[in-house]
């Protein structure tokens, strides 16, 4: 007998007492047809290798479950033509909530991430869970009126917080700024209100899938660093969220930099980025020479006037920003850095900054192919990628047999 033969041999007794593997189920075919190609039975047969009457009884589910469409005849080879399939983004909607320090945005949208209705409001993330959560689903209801769907077409809730969060909890971690939140069942208070999954992830994590998702699909590794009351850095790494041992990843704002020594932070340390280059930061300090600027906001519109102290001031602070990146640049190697957050609607100053000392600084392989922009999904990224990160989650292979066979 050949070694082969012994091979396989010695493989068949190894496998005889396991179960032989499940074949691809509807899901699997589903995540075929979310690129948006019209297929054919046949053609499905041929990429999964499943023969072709499974192929029809899972086309036929997903049929039954609204998730795919008929989209026209495939061009005949011979006797009738063969019809096409193609996914239904407008099968269920999703929910997607984007919270900050002081606002909160709600969207709705469709399987695509498009987005279908919205609202947003001021309000304060310190009012606590049960405020803000019960406005999150109050207005979720009223957007599914809006929009015309149902409540058992809602796939799931996606919230973004501005603190650190446990992923797979779904629950903020001694957050800074928002008193009530620790340890809070968010997932376990919403799933009461509204129907489908709960996920949860840090706010800046959340714009960082919205803008790859929206713009950057074809990087693999992404830096999206949001300057708004506070600053943070979310992080894509081969085409995934990358969030550390306890969700803490990308928490730039608390690196120290080197001529804010004696600058107190919130976090209780001195000299943190966020204490010198946040918005709030930059407010402080312009109030301390006779400029009345209350917030992030308040520089912007400040900058956009052309007031040359606030514009240096915006200079400066993208340097420092630049400090913290220029390690990270070297450490991570990214392809694309996006810079987003309420000041990065205050002009170039900000950027040209951050572009100045990241490429004074970085090694220059690392910056070869490095881009830095500022976002170009702008307000909407958080809403954005709190749907993605429902969508991904919800029409996984398994969960989409599962939401069939239910």
């Amino acid at each position: 007998m050949t070694e082969d033969a012994l091979t396989k041999t010695g493989d068949r007794r190894a496998d005889a007492g396991s179960a032989p593997p499940a074949p691809p189920g509807a899901g699997t075919l589903l995540r075929l047809l979310r690129d948006g190609r019209p297929r054919t039975r046949a053609e499905l047969a041929a990429v999964t290798g499943l023969a072709r009457s499974t192929v029809t009884q899972r086309v036929d589910a997903l049929l039954a479950g609204g998730l795919i469409g008929p989209a026209g005849e495939a061009a005949s080879t011979g006797g009738r033509p063969p019809t096409t399939f193609v996914f239904d983004p407008g099968a269920r909607v999703v929910l997607a909530a984007d919270l900050g320090a002081t606002y909160a945005r709600v969207a709705l949208t469709d399987l695509a991430g498009q987005i279908l209705a919205d609202t947003s409001a001021d309000i304060e993330i310190a009012r606590g869970p049960a405020e803000v959560l019960g406005w999150v689903a109050e207005h979720g209801h009223a957007l599914l009126a809006e929009a015309g769907r149902a409540p058992e077409e809602l796939l799931g809730t996606g919230i973004g917080l501005p603190g650190p969060v446990a992923h797979d909890t779904g629950r903020a971690v001694n957050p800074p700024i928002m008193p009530g939140w620790d340890g809070f069942d968010v997932p376990g208070f919403v799933g009461e209100l509204l129907p489908g999954a709960v996920l949860v992830d840090n706010d800046v994590n959340i714009m960082a899938v919205g803008e790859h998702f929206a713009r950057w699909s074809r990087a693999r590794h992404l830096l999206f660093v949001k300057v708004a009351t506070g600053i943070g850095c979310g992080i894509i790494a081969d085409g995934g969220v990358y969030r550390g041992a306890k969700g803490a990843a990308g928490d730039m704002g608390h690196i120290q930099v080197p001529h804010g020594a004696d600058v107190p932070c919130r976090c209780g340390n001195s000299g943190c980025l966020e204490a010198v280059a946040s918005g709030s930061a930059i407010a402080a300090a312009l109030s301390g020479q006779g400029i009345e600027a209350h917030g992030a906001l308040d520089v912007v519109d400040l900058a956009r006037g052309g007031s040359l102290p606030v514009l240096r001031a915006l200079r400066q602070a993208g340097r420092d920003i630049g400090e913290v990146l220029a390690a990270s640049v070297n450490m991570l190697n990214p392809s694309i850095i996006v810079i987003g957050g309420s000041l990065s609607q205050a002009g170039d100053h900000l950027l040209a900054g951050v572009r100045e000392v990241i490429y004074q600084r970085s090694l220059p392989l690392a910056t070869e192919d490095l881009s830095i922009v500022s976002s170009q999904v702008g307000e909407w990224a958080g809403v954005i990628g709190a749907a993605v990160m429902v969508i991904e989650h919800g029409l996984e292979p398994q969960r989409v047999d599962a939401l069939l066979a239910g």
